[in-house]
């Protein structure tokens, strides 16, 4: 019996109750049942509080309206027992058979378990790292990479339309300077001031005058600019390849270039038009010959200029333009995933969204990350003043990185130790989950030689204890997922993940799949098979959400 039907046949159980004591129960819900896992295995597979929340409407103590449900609960098929603890929870105790045909549940969905529609209504825009193209990604990206990618697939598992975008900042004066960086790298020049640092710069000067032997004849501006294009070209594609080997995928690659853009008629630009939309809204106002936006009117600290008074828009007009198309792609909720130093961006994007016409509690999210430092990194060769997400990579391995990142909530400082994340140990947290991943294909091989085969799933053989512990960390994979995406906390299936494997390691050093010796093969070992197999499932889905692989052998 899985949590969703046993819930079912609770509230058919409370809707009843009420019914028979005159009391309207329209408006009880699934939300009121609210099960649970008892931490005390000793008090049963699940536990509610309903008794409690709805004893004053029913007029009676929570024990007296305990007992009536405990009564109607007795005849529902799977539920071996039920008890009243406390001054009115309910525990209840399902029988083996129930428990266990979860396992055949999870072999029928496959990777489809543990996936919903809590969040199919929603479309959502996720945007993350958004770094500048003008140089290589660095620790800070990479932990933004992990989470943005893990939380993209738990929101998508939850049913809603996902997008994962980049925002490529490949517009403003860091452009300028970085192609005069490299234009002086190439033509052997002192580096200008402010340059970009790092032997990548020499390497991408070396590459555009060998691209364009042209350089050192060109007037100085159309140098900088050619000089400009090709290490930017360069430098995105260096970018994406990256994240590629970092397991991150992007839905869109958006440029900021196209809201500077005119339309092919001579249309006004996106930010251009964002102004006049903004203003329609009626909270853009013209004060010392600049233009403002008003957003104040939504918990800004200040009003923000968008346009100032020499006619050159800030920055401020960018994040207009491109929330509005957001808003223009159709979706309902736009997500940003900000490092630390973006704090000031929260409020101001929040009245953004305000002054566009939306709700800035529902239609806007922004996620602040905190630093993350590794012991022992060092700094980059090619960029100099860096450490690389690559050499990152290379030192510690994508598995071993990506877990680690994805187990610790955004906002909290995250200091890594490589030793541990190279141990092939049980107290390296990836190794502990992959090792059970691997050991339920260690389990199928072993019992194929045995000749134990999936035939024949007797649910009710599963009695022993550590088979219920492990059924129910099981059942509450959905849950978790579901919980994962209406946070935004992807290290949930991380921590989710380290507790089933811990399940699944303490089963396997009770319970036999294969037959002793010259012991026959009897159901309870194919039962076993289909619960090992059930294990492998989960963990393998569970590890994909957070963008980790599930070796077979270890």
């Amino acid at each position: 019996m899985e949590p969703a039907q046993l819930a079912e046949s609770l509230l058919a159980v409370v809707t009843s109750a009420l019914e028979r004591r005159g009391v309207d129960a329209a408006g009880v819900s699934l939300d009121d049942i609210a099960l649970e896992r008892p931490r005390n295995r000793d008090h049963g597979d699940w536990a509610t509080s309903v008794a409690l929340k709805l004893a004053k409407r029913v007029g009676v103590s929570p024990r007296e309206l305990a007992a009536d449900l405990q009564a109607g609960l007795a005849g529902v098929d799977g539920i071996a027992s039920v008890e009243i603890a406390g001054p009115g929870f309910l525990n209840i105790r399902l029988d083996a058979a129930a428990a266990g045909s979860l396992v055949s549940t999870i072999l029928e969905q496959g990777e489809r378990y543990g996936t919903s529609e809590t969040l199919a209504s929603q479309s959502i825009n996720l945007e993350f790292v958004s770094a500048n193209p003008t140089g290589p990604l660095h620790i800070g990206h990479t932990r933004w990479a992990a989470l943005g990618d893990s939380l993209a697939r738990v929101l998508s598992a939850a049913g809603a339309t996902v997008t994962s975008e980049f925002y490529i900042n490949d517009a403003g004066a860091q452009l300028d300077v970085f192609g005069a960086s490299v234009l002086a790298a190439a033509l052997g020049e002192p580096a200008p001031e402010n340059a970009y640092p790092g032997q990548y710069i020499a390497d991408l000067g070396v590459r555009a005058l060998a691209e364009r032997p042209d350089l050192a004849t060109l007037p100085r501006d159309a140098a900088v600019l050619v000089a400009r294009e090709l290490a930017y070209g360069w430098q995105l594609g260096e970018i994406q390849s990256s994240l590629a080997q970092f397991n991150v995928h992007f839905d869109v690659w958006f440029s900021e270039r196209t809201l500077h853009a005119a339309g092919p008629g001579g249309e006004a630009s996106p930010i251009d038009s964002a102004v006049e939309r903004l203003r329609a809204q009626g909270h853009v106002f013209d004060e010392d010959g600049a233009v403002w936006v008003r957003t104040t009117d939504f918990g800004d600290d200040k009003d923000r200029v968008i346009r100032r008074a020499n006619g050159v828009y800030t920055y401020f007009a960018a994040d207009a333009a491109y929330y509005l198309s957001k808003k223009d792609r159709g979706f309902g909720l736009s997500i940003y995933l900000l490092g630390a130093d973006h704090h000031g961006y929260v409020h101001r994007l929040k009245a953004l969204a305000g002054a566009a016409g939306d709700n800035p509690d529902t239609d806007i999210e922004v996620l602040i990350g905190q630093l993350v430092s590794i012991n022992g990194a060092r700094l980059s060769k090619r960029a100099g003043n860096i450490i690389e997400l690559d050499d990152l990579r290379a030192w510690l391995g994508t598995d071993a990185l990506r877990y680690s990142l994805a187990r610790y909530p955004a906002d909290s400082p995250l200091t890594l130790d490589p030793e541990l994340l190279q141990k092939r140990s049980n107290d390296n947290p990836v190794f502990y989950v992959q090792y059970a991943h691997a050991r339920t294909h260690q389990v199928a091989r072993n019992a194929a030689q045995s000749g134990v085969e999936r035939v024949d799933f007797d649910a009710a053989t599963l009695t022993d204890e550590t088979e219920s512990v492990l059924i129910g960390v099981l059942a509450e994979f959905p849950r978790v997922v579901a919980q994962s995406a209406e946070l935004r906390e992807p290290h949930r299936v991380a921590r989710y993940l380290e507790q089933l494997a811990a399940a699944y390691h303490r089963w396997y050093d009770t319970c036999r799949v294969t037959p002793q010796g010259d012991d026959p093969i009897e159901s309870v070992h194919r039962a076993r098979l289909h619960l090992s197999d059930a294990t492998g499932q989960v963990l393998r889905t569970g590890l994909d959400l957070i963008g980790v692989s599930a070796p077979e052998r270890m």
